[in-house]
């Protein structure tokens, strides 16, 4: 599965997560944390689905990934 951070990007309100939330469910993800204090969700996606919430101008999409200190 690809996991993906899905951010709602700066002066969009907090109640396009509900809409990226949908979104993402429709699309085949499954949402598997939500922040609301930094206004973002993190979904899983079966490598053989495709999503188009990167191509929305309201949401920064990354993959997420470990992070190491050293």
């Amino acid at each position: 599965m690809s996991t993906v951070m899905i951010t709602l990007k700066s002066g969009v309100g907090a109640d396009e997560l509900e809409n990226a939330k949908k979104e993402a469910i429709n699309q085949g993800g499954e949402v598997v944390h939500e922040s609301k204090l930094i206004k973002s969700i993190t979904v899983k996606f079966p490598e053989d689905k495709v999503h188009t919430l990167s191509t929305n101008d309201k949401y920064s999409v990354e993959h997420d990934q470990e992070v190491k200190t050293q």
